[in-house]
């Protein structure tokens, strides 16, 4: 089963995707969803907005960001990540 904070990330993309949550799926990268660099960005606002976190993520030199983007998985654990630093 899928806990909620992924549910939700998954929810946030696939809004941005124009995709149902259940075609998120953890291998995915952005590109391979039809996400591009301005979505991309619109996503990571808007799962910052969700979840009360700051992610460190740069635009405009994403391989120097702390936050992988590789894929959908790589996602879900980093704000998972974000989401416990900040409950502590």
């Amino acid at each position: 089963m899928t806990d909620d904070i992924t549910q939700r990330i998954r929810a946030i993309i696939a809004e941005q995707a124009m995709l149902e949550p259940d075609q998120i799926t953890d291998d995915a990268t952005p590109a391979e969803l039809g996400i591009d660099s301005l979505g991309l960005v619109e996503s990571i606002f808007a799962i910052e907005e969700e979840f009360d976190i700051s992610i460190p993520f740069n635009a405009n030199e994403p391989e120097k960001s702390d936050f992988d983007i590789s894929n959908m998985g790589t996602i879900i654990a980093a704000v998972h990540r974000l989401v416990a630093e900040k409950a502590e």
